[in-house]
């Protein structure tokens, strides 16, 4: 956790460790990122950087979830209630298809992220993908309950596991269009084809969840391909 000399920084000060821990890790990973080039760029000592957080591991913990907290905030308006215009997969798939643009246009949190997703040091990676998850679920949840009170998902639908479906689907959908090697039906495509590619997959998982889920995922399928 960050200490007290920390949250007494001029915000400023904290943006610039931030930023630079950010590109740090989010270029060489938690076990590779270097303390000195994380201190050089922000401007401080690095013996300053033990007077923020005990260690690196601290560091690069508060980092991946600031880079957590932005992500949830820049998606706050589709985290309350469903639209009642829409299908809850139509809702679903334009907030994901968001989601998606965040992180395109964020590169720099978005290194952060695949350096958190793909962490070789396994003590590092479940401390901090522990505590994003929660995020995740804080949001998502009360998202799936609304869409079964309306009758989109089956009363008995099993929300665990489809939690545990978004919580794979989530965070893989943040960097593979972006990073080489993860997934050839996401990678370097163009807008079009991304946003087909994203409903697909989105339909794959509901379609075992709700009867109204099948029709309107087929429905919003079959007008992406015209």
């Amino acid at each position: 956790m960050p200490t007290r000399t920390w949250h007494n920084l001029a915000p400023e000060r904290r943006q610039r460790v931030l930023q630079a821990a950010m590109a740090e890790f989010g270029r060489h990973g938690y076990s590779g990122g270097n303390l000195n080039a994380i201190a050089q760029e922000a401007g401080v000592a690095k013996g300053s950087l033990f007077q923020y957080f005990e260690n690196k591991f601290d560091l690069f913990a508060h980092t991946a979830e600031e880079v957590a907290r932005r992500a949830q905030a820049h998606m706050a308006p589709w985290l309350g209630e469903l639209d009642p215009d829409q299908s809850f997969f139509e809702f679903f798939a334009i907030a994901t298809e968001a989601w998606v643009r965040y992180w395109a246009e964020h590169p720099v949190e978005r290194g952060v992220t695949v350096a958190t997703n793909l962490e070789v040091d396994p003590a590092a990676r479940t401390a901090v993908r522990e505590p994003i998850h929660r995020l995740y679920l804080a949001g998502l949840r009360p998202l799936l309950e609304q869409a079964r009170a309306r009758g989109e998902l089956y009363a008995d639908a099993d929300l665990d596991t489809l939690l545990t479906l978004l919580l794979v689907l989530l965070p893989h959908l943040a960097i593979a269009p972006f990073e080489p090697g993860l997934d050839p039906m996401l990678y370097s495509k163009n807008p079009r084809e991304l946003r087909k590619a994203i409903r697909r997959l989105l339909a794959a998982i509901f379609a075992g969840f709700g009867p109204s889920l099948v029709a309107s995922a087929a429905t919003s399928t079959a007008s992406q391909r015209t």
